[in-house]
């Protein structure tokens, strides 16, 4: 980080929290398991778990169909392996296993893990410098090297090739919305627009998260 957190940041972290986890719960009684909204969403753009696998999808997408697989747990790194949280996966509570339903409230489950992660990593917050000692130029060894982490919409990978010198021979980063693109033309087949509109709305793809 740049900067040391400023005096009572964390005081207002934890409030803004609080009326956040209380908001959810009034989130849910008005839209979530709204009548209207679970018929929209409900046994529309059903992904089974082979399918989900199958086109490589990510993150919530993956774990609306019920794969309960997340980097954070199974690949952990940073500080996760520190910090206790579930995994939100699809369960056909409204409708199908992998239902634009699932999709929507694997995310707002999500929302709720957020927010244990972030209230634990304030607890454990340590004391000491702010800011890591690298240097300014890196200059890697020949070869290559694969990252990854859990974004917002998913695993997101970078593969990177190096030559030896201060660029990057090649970059190849693949993102949750890239992988989530290719199974759109397979639940078109026969849907009505309605039904389209909110099966790309339950994807959550972001445009330029697709052009790497």
């Amino acid at each position: 980080m740049a900067y040391d957190l400023p005096a009572g940041w964390g005081d207002k972290v934890l409030r803004f929290l609080d009326h956040l986890d209380s908001y959810i719960q009034e989130w849910d009684r008005l839209i979530s398991f709204n009548e209207i909204y679970v018929e929209r969403l409900a046994n529309v753009g059903v992904i089974t778990r082979e399918k989900a696998i199958d086109f490589g999808l990510v993150g919530p997408n993956l774990r609306g169909s019920g794969v309960k697989w997340d980097i954070r747990r199974d690949m952990p790194y940073g500080a996760y392996p520190d910090f206790e949280f579930n995994i939100p996966v699809g369960t056909g509570r409204v409708g199908t296993v992998g239902d634009c339903w699932d999709r929507y409230y694997v995310r707002v489950q999500e929302i709720v893990e957020s927010s244990k992660i972030v209230r634990q990593a304030l607890a454990k917050l340590p004391e000491g410098e702010i800011a890591a000692k690298v240097p300014r130029k890196v200059k890697p060894e020949a070869g290559e090297a694969v990252g990854r982490v859990e974004s917002a919409r998913g695993d997101m990978l970078y593969y990177v090739v190096s030559d030896g010198s201060e660029k990057a021979y090649r970059l190849r980063v693949r993102t949750g919305s890239f992988m989530a693109m290719g199974i759109v033309e397979e639940l078109s087949h026969g849907v009505m627009v309605a039904d389209l509109i909110a099966i790309i709305a339950s994807l959550d793809v972001v445009a330029p998260e697709i052009d790497r």
